[in-house]
C-alpha cells in the first residue's frame, strides 16, 4: 500500500512483452497449483474451527475474538506484509534505491501509533468494526458516509493486487491474466465465506511462512548468479538519495504511511478479534517488527536485481527496463536468476501471498457493510444469522466487483491511490478524535471536515487517474505534474482543524440560546431525542453504562448491541485480566462491579460521601455529561 516512489505493483501490465515460452510454463503452472491449493484447505480446516451454531457477529467477523498470541502475530503482521508489500518492496529498491522504499519503516510505525493510541481504549469498548465509534458519536448517516472511503480503500486493494497477480503470471508462465486472476478471487472468496476471520487468520500463517522461506530459498542463488555485479559496485546504487526540492514530497508519503496506514478495518479487524486489550497492543508492537524482518528478502532482491545487467541474461525484453517490467522485478529474478526447482517454489509462494492478501480486505468491506450499513441504518432490528447472511452475501458481492475491476479497469491503482489517500486525510482525524476527544466533536464538524478534506485532496490532481490539478500548491513540478508541497498533510490538518472548530462553534451557537433548538437538523447538540440518555465514557475498566429511559430507545455503542459484549450479564473478554480465569469467577467480578457502580450512582443522587470505601478510589465512575451523538 505505497505510492509515488514506493510502489505497490498494482499495475496492468498493458504493452507487449516478449516471452521466453512458447506455451505454458508446466512447473510453474504445477507449483502455483500446489501452493494454491495448500491454502485452500487450511482455510476450510481454519473455518471448521468455528464453533457449531455459533454465527454470531462476533464469531464471525472476529473469530469469537479467540484468536491465539502465534495465530494472532502472524495475521498482524499479515496487516500489510503480503504479495502488494514484497514486489513493491523490491521495485522501489529497484528503481528508487533504500531511502524511497518507505513502506517497511511506515507500515510499521503505523502499527506502533496503532497500538499505542487506538488498540487498547478501542478493544476495552468492545467493538465490532472500526465505523463502530465513528457511528457511536455522529450517528448512522454520517458514519455511512464515513464508510465510503474505507469501502472503496478495501475493494480498489483486493483488485489492484489481483489485477498485478493477473500480470504476473501471463509473462512469467505465459497463463492467461484472466484465467490467474478468476481462479485466485474464487478460492479466497471461498474460503472466506466458509469460515470468516478464522479461514482468513490462518492462512495469514501459512502466506508468511511460503514468503518468508520461498523468498530467503531463492536469494542465495540469485545472489551468487553469474551475472549479478558486487552490491559494492560504484556503478550500483540501490541505496538512492532525496533531492533537496523532493523534501517535503518525501515527508509528506512519509506521514501518509504512517499515520494513513492506522484507519483501516483490515488492521483493526485483527485488534477487535485480540483475546484481551493488552494483547491487541501486544500483537501490533509484535507485528512491527515482523514488517522490517519481512521486508529483508525483497530488499536484498531489489538490490541484486539492481546489480543485474539484464541483458546479458536470457531475459530478451526490453532493457533498460520499462515501468511495465520494473513492477515485476521480483518474479523476473526468480525467474531468470534462479534454477528452476528454486523458482518453482519461490513463484508458487509469492502467487499464493498475493491471492491470500486479498481475502481480508473482501472480509473487511463485508463486515462495515453488513453491520454498519445495512444493520445500523437500515435494519436496526435485524438479527444476528440475518446480518451474518448479509455479510456472506456481501463477500461474494466484493469478491466478484474485485474480479470485475482487475479484469476491466487499467487505472485500478490510481483509483486505490486516491482512495488511500482519502482514508488519510478524512478517517484518521475523525477517528483520533472520536476515539480521544469525542466531547469535542460533533456531527456538523464531522461533515465540515469530510468537505473541506474531499476538497484539499481532490485540488490536487491525481497523475494516475489523469486528474488534472486545480491548485498548484508550492513546488508545483510542471514537467512531471507533480505537488511537491505537503498537501495530503495539510489536507488532513486542515480537516481536524476544521472538526475541532466547527464542533465547539455549533454547541456553543446551540447552548448559549444564539441557535434555537429547532435548528439542531442532526440533533447532536441540544436537540437530543429523550429516549436515550448516555452517561458518560466508560470506566477505567471498560465497561460502559447506558440508561434507558424507554422500551424503544436507540443506541449506537458496540457496548449496547447484543453479543459477547453486553454488560447485561455476560462477559467481555477485552476485560480478562488472565486467559485461563474461570467463567464463573469472571461472572461473579463483573456482577460485583456492576453492584457497586449502582450503589455509587445512589450514593451520589442522595448526597452522601464516599460511596465504596477504598475501592472508589481505583474505580472511576462516569460523568453526567451526554455524548455529542445524532439520532
Amino acid at each position: 500500500m505505497v505510492k509515488g516512489h514506493c510502489k505497490m505493483s498494482l499495475r496492468l501490465t498493458d504493452n507487449p512483452c516478449v516471452k521466453q515460452l512458447e506455451m505454458i510454463n508446466v512447473a510453474g503452472v504445477v507449483s502455483i497449483i500446489l501452493f494454491y491449493a495448500l491454502i485452500l484447505v487450511v482455510g476450510i480446516w481454519a473455518g471448521r474451527k468455528k464453533q457449531a451454531g455459533n454465527d454470531s457477529e462476533e464469531e464471525v467477523m472476529l473469530a469469537g475474538r479467540s484468536i491465539g498470541l502465534f495465530v494472532g502475530i502472524f495475521t498482524m503482521t499479515a496487516t500489510w506484509v503480503g504479495g502488494g508489500y514484497i514486489n513493491g518492496t523490491a521495485e522501489a529498491i529497484y528503481t528508487s534505491g533504500l531511502v524511497w522504499c518507505q513502506a517497511p519503516f511506515g507500515y510499521a510505525l503505523s502499527l506502533v501509533f496503532g497500538g499505542i493510541f487506538f488498540a487498547n481504549p478501542m478493544r476495552k469498548q468492545g467493538y465490532i468494526t472500526m465505523l463502530d465509534p465513528l457511528q457511536d458519536s455522529f450517528g448512522e448517516r454520517m458514519g455511512g458516509l464515513l464508510f465510503l472511503p474505507a469501502l472503496c480503500g478495501e475493494v480498489f486493494w483486493a483488485a489492484g493486487i489481483l489485477a498485478a497477480l493477473g500480470a504476473t503470471l501471463s509473462v512469467i508462465i505465459d497463463m492467461d491474466h484472466r484465467t490467474s486472476v478468476i481462479l485466485s478471487s474464487g478460492i479466497a472468496i471461498f474460503y472466506t465465506l466458509f469460515g470468516g476471520l478464522y479461514s482468513v487468520a490462518y492462512t495469514d500463517v501459512i502466506q508468511l511462512f511460503c514468503i518468508f522461506i520461498g523468498l530467503w530459498m531463492c536469494i542465495p542463488f540469485a545472489w551468487s548468479n553469474e551475472h549479478v555485479k558486487s552490491l559494492g559496485d560504484m556503478d550500483v546504487d540501490w541505496i538512492g538519495h532525496v533531492e533537496p526540492k523532493q523534501r517535503w514530497f518525501y515527508i509528506d508519503y512519509g506521514l501518509l504511511l504512517v499515520f494513513g496506514g492506522i484507519p483501516w478495518q483490515v488492521y483493526f479487524q485483527r485488534v477487535l478479534s485480540s483475546k484481551t486489550a493488552g494483547r491487541a497492543q501486544l500483537l501490533s508492537y509484535v507485528a512491527a517488527a515482523g514488517c522490517i524482518l519481512m521486508a529483508i528478502p525483497p530488499v536484498l532482491i531489489g538490490a541484486i536485481a539492481k546489480a543485474t545487467p539484464w541483458n546479458e541474461t536470457e531475459y530478451k525484453g526490453p532493457y533498460p527496463l520499462t515501468v511495465d517490467q520494473t513492477s515485476m522485478i521480483l518474479p523476473m529474478v526468480l525467474q531468470y536468476l534462479t534454477p528452476d526447482f528454486v523458482s518453482f517454489f519461490g513463484l508458487g509462494a509469492v502467487s499464493a501471498a498475493v491471492m491470500s492478501s486479498a481475502d481480508s480486505s473482501v472480509l473487511s468491506a463485508a463486515s462495515m457493510f453488513a453491520r454498519n450499513v445495512y444493520k445500523l441504518i437500515f435494519r436496526q432490528k435485524a438479527s444476528e444469522m440475518e446480518i451474518i447472511w448479509v455479510m456472506r452475501v456481501a463477500i461474494i458481492i466484493v469478491g466478484i466487483l474485485a474480479t470485475i475491476m482487475a479484469l476491466t479497469i487499467p487505472s485500478i491503482y490510481g483509483l486505490w491511490s486516491m482512495c488511500s489517500d482519502l482514508v488519510y486525510v478524512i478517517l484518521f482525524p475523525q477517528l483520533l478524535m472520536v476515539v480521544h476527544f469525542k466531547k469535542h466533536c460533533n456531527t456538523y464538524g464531522s461533515l465540515a471536515a469530510y468537505i473541506v478534506a474531499l476538497f484539499i485532496r481532490l485540488s490536487g490532481g491525481e497523475a494516475l487517474l489523469g486528474l488534472p490539478a486545480l491548485i498548484h500548491y508550492p513546488g508545483y513540478d510542471e514537467e512531471t505534474r507533480t505537488q511537491l508541497f505537503p498537501f495530503r498533510t495539510m489536507a488532513m490538518l486542515m480537516s481536524l482543524i476544521t472538526l475541532i472548530f466547527v464542533s465547539w462553534w455549533t454547541k456553543m451557537m446551540f447552548e448559549s440560546g444564539k441557535l434555537p433548538p429547532s435548528y439542531d437538523y442532526f440533533r447532536c447538540v441540544v436537540n437530543i431525542p429523550e429516549d436515550v440518555q448516555r452517561v458518560g465514557d466508560p470506566a477505567e475498566s471498560g465497561e460502559q453504562l447506558s440508561v434507558m429511559a424507554g422500551p424503544l430507545a436507540r443506541s449506537y455503542g458496540a457496548a449496547t448491541m447484543a453479543g459477547k459484549d453486553e454488560r447485561n450479564g455476560r462477559i467481555n473478554p477485552a476485560l480478562e485480566s488472565d486467559d485461563d480465569l474461570p467463567v464463573a469467577e469472571a461472572r461473579r467480578m463483573n456482577q460485583e462491579t456492576a453492584q457497586f457502580q449502582v450503589k455509587k450512582m445512589l450514593d451520589t443522587a442522595t448526597g452522601k460521601p464516599g460511596g465504596g470505601g477504598g475501592q472508589s478510589q481505583s474505580m472511576a465512575m462516569p460523568t453526567t455529561e451526554q455524548d455529542n451523538t445524532a439520532f
